[in-house]
């Protein structure tokens, strides 16, 4: 049985993990007889923010306790992930990708990304093994492959930081996966266009199927 790893950046689409896409991706995963393990770094999150008002809170959470809560606690420290027991990896979306395991949201083409995020990602597609990235998080990918195709969706500020990291963007709509064949790499752009929860599972779906179709 195939097996997924997903990274996961907080809980809430303000300031973690996409809630709709990472369990979307979990639902997607088991649907299509495979099996996944959570994943999340252990590491403060940048800032907490109310997602009723969008206010910043006066308070500090860390990545890891938050994405337990999606994880119904079955979740371990992103350090010890090894490539050599999984099948893929995956990123769901959310602004956690942008906030807490880079900081693009902040400082766009000129960001960096997490150590651990960075080396899970290259040592598993090191093994050419595929590794997703729903919505916000394939600027991840971007920043650090460089050459690539990919797809945030229509943003034309993010496509335009993408670009300046090297990366080809495509112009995508909802459910529509990009495949970089050199790199092994899956995306598609969930909320990153105006979506409903149907159009997220759809995507979910397809990202899943595609990166199982390149499994070996």
């Amino acid at each position: 049985m195939k097996k997924f790893a997903i990274v996961l950046s907080g809980c809430g689409v303000f300031d973690g993990a996409e809630i709709h896409e990472a369990t979307l991706t979990m639902l997607a995963i088991m649907k299509q007889g495979a099996t996944y393990e959570v994943f999340a770094p252990d590491i403060e999150q940048h800032h907490v923010i109310n997602h009723i008002s969008g206010e910043v809170m006066k308070e500090k959470r860390n990545v890891l306790i938050e994405s337990a809560r999606i994880a119904r606690g079955n979740i371990r420290d992103l350090k010890e992930y090894d490539p050599n027991n999984f099948d893929a990896l995956i990123l769901p979306g959310g602004f956690g990708a942008a906030k807490n395991l880079s900081d693009f949201a902040f400082k766009g083409e000129n960001c960096s990304i997490d150590p651990d995020v960075e080396k899970a990602i290259l040592k598993t597609a090191g093994r050419n093994k595929p590794v997703g990235a729903l919505c916000i998080s394939p600027v991840i990918l971007a920043k650090i492959f460089g050459d690539v195709e990919l797809t945030i969706g229509q943003d034309k500020s993010t496509v335009e930081a993408i670009e300046k990291m090297g990366a080809t963007h495509i112009t995508t709509n909802h459910g529509e996966v990009i495949i970089d064949e050199k790199n092994n790499l899956f995306t598609t752009p969930c909320y990153m266009l105006d979506a409903n929860i149907v159009q997220i599972a759809e995507g979910a779906e397809n990202i899943v199927r595609a990166m199982m179709g390149r499994m070996r």
